[in-house]
């Protein structure tokens, strides 16, 4: 068996290792998510050095090491140069890399992901300089995207209770619709409203026929109910006793205005919609042209975005704090 082999990445992580070293975790389309050294990278003339830095795409080839695999040899197929000179981009780079991290998976092939986390990528880099909010729109519309590849993105087209189409009361300005990370997305307020009702009612006639209800079970017998619904059965001195819980009501992490709803909406699309006219309004949103009203408004998406992919991967996005700090003068960041 060969002990070198041939891979395509792109540098999503690098940290520093022994005293001229680095190690790059990158992302390949052939073997998914590797680890590999770059031997003596960090030194002034290395010729790992300009290949081995963040979101450069190489074409590789690795030597397997016992513990850690060696890059011998690299050669340069693109870099993004534009990302490099905006700390805005850069640093919205930085979060989608940590998305892809959290999902990308070793020895396995990793084309969508890969060919996905490019996109974006050159499209973050196509922006405009000094241009906030078409930065943080795009930056939603990777999450959103890589979140659908991983199979998790939030339903935002319709009412995860009720099932029914939600489309946004631009007439209304005390319009809102519920978001529950929980429940995996946009809820009905009116329908949150009737559930609420019902799940009242029933602890009502729970109420009235007792909470606890003792019987004798065989344990083998006894069918378990999903954690807060219906019935758990308790152990109590050696038999069982069903003890009927109250349902987990539906907790709700925001509430969206029909802007925020309607970008939301417009995240699950290939391509967001192209520059309209300055003059817009924003009644019917079909362009990304900034608006006072619309930069607050990917604010509350993209914080909103965050908290369910933390919630879903379990894992914090570090880079959002850089990205908090490096926006907030532009877009009031609080």
């Amino acid at each position: 068996m060969s002990r070198t082999y041939k891979a395509t990445g792109i540098n999503l992580k690098s940290m520093a290792l022994g005293e001229s070293d680095r190690l790059l975790t990158i992302l390949t389309p052939e073997f998914g998510l590797i680890r590999a050294v770059a031997p003596g990278a960090r030194k002034h003339h290395s010729k790992l050095g300009g290949r081995s830095a963040l979101f450069v795409v190489n074409e590789l080839l690795i030597a397997k090491g016992r513990s850690l695999d060696k890059i011998t040899q690299a050669e340069t197929l693109e870099s993004f140069p534009g990302l490099s000179q905006d700390l805005q981009k850069l640093t919205a780079s930085q979060y989608l890399a940590e998305v892809v991290l959290c999902q990308a998976l070793s020895d396995q092939p990793q084309m969508e992901l890969y060919e996905l986390l490019n996109e974006h990528l050159h499209r973050l880099e196509r922006l405009p300089a000094n241009s906030a909010a078409l930065v943080l729109a795009h930056l939603a519309h990777g999450v959103f995207h890589l979140m659908a590849l991983a199979g998790v993105a939030p339903q935002v087209q319709h009412c995860c209770v009720s099932r029914h189409p939600l489309m946004p009361e631009f007439t209304d300005p005390d319009w809102r619709v519920g978001f529950s990370t929980a429940a995996g997305g946009t809820v009905s307020l009116p329908a949150l409203e009737r559930l609420q009702a019902e799940a009242r009612s029933r602890m009502s006639g729970s109420t009235a026929k007792g909470m606890a209800v003792k019987e004798k079970f065989s344990p083998t017998a006894i069918g378990f109910s999903p954690q807060g619904q219906g019935t758990v059965p308790e152990e109590v001195s050696g038999n069982y006793q069903t003890v009927v819980h109250p349902q987990t009501p539906l907790m709700l992490n925001t509430k969206l205005n029909a802007i925020e709803l309607a970008l939301l909406q417009q995240l699950a699309q290939p391509e967001l919609p192209q520059n309209g006219k300055s003059n817009e309004k924003l009644t019917h949103p079909t362009s990304l042209t900034p608006h006072p009203s619309e930069d607050s408004a990917w604010v509350s998406v993209e914080q909103l975005l965050r908290q369910y992919v933390q919630y879903h991967f379990g894992r914090s996005i570090r880079s959002a704090a850089l990205m908090d700090a490096c926006f907030s003068s532009q877009l009031n960041l609080s």
